[in-house]
């Protein structure tokens, strides 16, 4: 599977992609988004692509994100996947601060959207970010999300305590978006 943007393409991680996603990795001291973890080693990688591969399909959709030159820069899903309800969330890393911020995770939100309406049959896909997380709160707004709502002091993280930040997109907000 591959879903074609402009200047990114979405393709199945293969276990040499995940060792890459998981060296190149850059915690963001300025912006943290999960814990400071040190010292994980490519047996973690190997364990995170084997974690995919158990759940893909079934639970998640989990794609990486490759500039067009074939480069994997990061990994974008569609998680906890309800086909009863027709609801997922969205989640995505961008493996390098370089890359953060340019847009990248954008696009690769915006053709997991469309995949995940168009073709898996969901009407509601929600996304989640910390409260210091202004790129990423750019990203889901950029792609038509709205702000349902904030969950104060949620998340403990590095010694703070912070809000998390709960977005949500349906499908007819999507297509009529045009995004």
């Amino acid at each position: 599977m591959k879903l074609q943007g402009k200047r990114i393409y979405l393709a199945m991680l293969e276990r040499a992609d995940c060792k890459k996603l998981w060296n190149d990795f850059e915690y963001d001291f300025n912006c943290p988004a999960e814990e400071f973890n040190i010292g994980h080693s490519d047996e973690k990688a190997d364990g995170w692509f084997d974690e995919i591969q158990k759940l893909q399909g079934n639970q998640n959709v989990r794609l990486g994100i490759f500039l067009n030159d074939g480069t994997v820069i990061g990994d974008v899903a569609l998680q906890n996947i309800d086909r009863v309800n027709r609801k997922c969330s969205v989640g995505i890393g961008i493996a390098k601060i370089e890359n953060r911020s340019k847009g990248y995770g954008s696009e690769a939100v915006s053709l997991m959207l469309d995949y995940g309406f168009r073709f898996l049959g969901m009407e509601r896909i929600t996304a989640n970010t910390l409260e210091i997380n202004i790129g990423a709160q750019k990203s889901i707004k950029n792609c038509g999300f709205t702000l349902e709502g904030r969950e104060r002091k949620a998340v403990y993280l590095n010694g703070n305590k912070y809000d998390r930040l709960c977005y949500a997109i349906l499908k007819e907000e999507f297509f009529k978006e045009g995004i």
